[in-house]
């Protein structure tokens, strides 16, 4: 009985993981990191047909462990934002998968390598 109790419970914090998933306003969109770079750079393909090297801010240096591959949200920068940016969040596979259903990563699948 334990068991099943601990499965409802992942469960249900998938749900709540899913219903909280950030989404891109503004000038913000997604992107896919290709290379890392060294120091918090990376060089990362965004859903806008532009490639950014974005880096992770000072204030989620820490909190923000992101690799190859992985689907980031990039906030472009003001000045030279077609080429530089930097990454907010990083989305878990579980916020990928919702975000594929719900269409918003609809122009990503030519970027997909997994």
């Amino acid at each position: 009985m334990g068991l099943k109790k601990q499965q409802e419970e992942q469960q249900e914090e998938l749900q709540q993981e899913i219903s909280r998933t950030k989404l891109p306003r503004g000038k913000e969109t997604f992107g896919v990191v290709e290379q890392r770079l060294g120091g918090t750079r990376m060089k990362t393909r965004c859903l806008d047909g532009k490639t950014r090297v974005c880096r992770i801010p000072g204030r989620l240096k820490r909190k923000l462990w992101v690799r190859e591959g992985d689907i980031v949200l990039v906030e472009p920068w003001e000045l030279s934002g077609d080429e530089k940016g930097d990454i907010i969040f990083k989305y878990r596979k579980a916020q990928i998968q919702w975000l594929k259903k719900q269409g918003y990563l609809k122009g990503m699948e030519e970027f997909e390598e997994f």
